[in-house]
């Protein structure tokens, strides 16, 4: 059976407070695959939900990427893709609206979609605010309820010595 999800789920997985782990960017770093780079990291929301965070790049182009926020269900095997934040490496089509774009997109999980039998993300719009890989992990994060307030940050005066 497909899981199928409303906007007010998919709006209160996204919302839901996902604490990273100290060492987060040092366990999402990618790793060499077959012609790419990747990496995932698995989360669990203060809701008690599981979400898995991949990051995935290109070995050849890198403006070929992905950063994807994937939920995943407890006592199954299902996993459903809620965002997708992707570089400017291949035209894309939002099937209903009849727009077709090539450039930097974010990808977003509904209800409509769904319910044509697509890829739960397959609606994306176009956006300028990342430019590369390390710019869509910053905006997933900060559009997904991430929470680095437990992450230590060491701040050095101009004029420190160490």
């Amino acid at each position: 059976m497909t899981l199928i999800l409303t906007e007010e789920e998919i709006a209160a997985l996204l919302a839901e407070r996902k604490p990273l782990p100290p060492d987060y960017q040092a366990r999402i770093q990618a790793r060499p695959e077959r012609g790419h780079k990747e990496r995932e990291l698995e989360i669990q929301g203060d809701g008690g939900n599981d979400f898995r965070l991949v990051v995935r790049q290109s070995a050849s182009n890198p403006f070929d990427f992905s950063v994807m926020l994937i939920f995943c269900p407890r006592d199954t095997s299902q996993t459903f893709r809620l965002c997708r934040y992707n570089g400017r490496s291949h035209e894309h089509t939002n099937t209903i609206e009849h727009q077709t774009f090539y450039d930097f997109h974010i990808h977003k999980a509904t209800e409509r979609y769904q319910a044509l039998g697509t890829r739960e993300d397959s609606y994306a719009e176009p956006t300028e605010r990342f430019c590369d890989l390390a710019g869509a992990l910053e905006c997933l994060l900060g559009d997904c309820g991430f929470d680095r307030s437990n992450l230590q940050t060491t701040i050095f005066d101009e004029g420190a010595t160490t």
